[in-house]
């Protein structure tokens, strides 16, 4: 997430339900603290912990945007797509920015959509999987490995695109996209919002994960979601779900969070929902864009949650008959 404002510690930075198809979901008997509800267990947590050990670690050297780490987790992400049998939308699973002056690349990944009007529209699922590389050392330790800032959201649109690939229960068509060059100022979705909007995508509405990877505290809401009052993706969302899904934090505004992580892009160029969730909250993660931001101060449970939670709301939201998702009126 860019251009926030962190006074934690004195730290200051700027920068409709599974298909047939699929097994019988176990329930979790665990659910969140802030829910009434049980939880569908589509993911698992054994696999979200998997990808995200691997994405976090000293092997990667912090993904930063056009390094030999990041190649390789570019690689891994593309493994996953190909292995759960989903398709490249480009040529190759390869998006090469057109905007940073190291050859990067968003990977790109499609599911057409299984109704013959309704495929024509398109969502987007995202994350960016970039970080920041190698760093001030702190206790000996130079490298950002990124756990929280976003290799958690990253590891949440693999495992949606797990789900979607093997349920095939998406009437609108998918591309599931993780953007590289973030933190260089959201170029890999600005490149790639470009991209799209010149090639006239019928976009619905872009939904990006952003630092999932610790719970909030004290709060109703499992997530809170930027540009909370630019369209009811919100309203929309706790609907479907019948819960406190999403909601509204004050820090959201204060440092202008919708413009602030790869959702804008679309925004601007589609004029269309385009919206973060993210459950850092400022008050409980103390290590953003640091060497700390380690796998093992990541709550793999909670994300797995994120996910389960999501899963069967994104599916509502993308088989509407209508576009429900709305901008709201200025």
């Amino acid at each position: 997430m860019k251009k926030i404002v962190l006074f934690q510690l004195g730290l200051l930075a700027i920068a409709c339900g599974p298909s047939k198809m699929l097994p019988t979901p176990e329930i979790i008997e665990e659910a969140p603290k802030n829910s009434t509800k049980e939880v569908t267990a589509f993911a698992k947590e054994e696999n979200v912990s998997k990808t995200l050990k691997y994405l976090t670690s000293d092997e990667l050297e912090g993904r930063n945007s056009g390094s030999k780490g990041i190649e390789k987790a570019a690689v891994y992400l593309e493994n996953i797509l190909k292995e759960n049998g989903i398709k490249p939308y480009f040529k190759s699973y390869r998006d090469t920015l057109s905007n940073y002056e190291k050859t990067s690349y968003n990977i790109v990944g499609y599911i057409e959509g299984t109704d013959p009007v309704l495929k024509n529209e398109f969502v987007i699922i995202g994350a960016h999987y970039d970080h920041i590389g190698k760093i001030a050392a702190v206790n000996g330790d130079d490298i950002g490995n990124g756990a929280n800032d976003n290799a958690a959201g990253t590891t949440s649109v693999t495992e949606v695109a797990k789900y979607f690939a093997q349920a095939k229960s998406n009437k609108r068509s998918l591309l599931f996209v993780f953007f590289s060059a973030e933190e260089k100022g959201l170029l890999g979705s600005k490149h790639l919002a470009a991209k799209l909007k010149q090639q006239n995508m019928n976009l619905y509405f872009m939904f990006n994960y952003e630092m999932v990877g610790v719970p909030m505290q004290n709060r109703d809401m499992l997530m809170y979601i930027t540009g909370f009052g630019k369209s009811n993706m919100a309203a929309k969302m706790n609907e479907y779900s019948g819960d406190k899904l999403v909601g509204y934090i004050p820090a959201e505004t204060k440092y202008m969070l919708f413009r602030a992580s790869d959702n804008f892009p679309f925004y601007d160029e589609f004029n269309v929902p385009a919206q973060t969730v993210s459950t850092f909250d400022f008050e409980n993660f103390q290590f953003y864009h640091q060497p700390d931001d380690e796998f093992e101060l990541m709550n793999t449970a909670h994300i797995t949650t994120v996910v389960n939670k999501t899963i069967p709301v994104l599916e509502k939201m993308m088989n509407a008959p209508t576009k429900e998702i709305k901008l709201n009126e200025k």
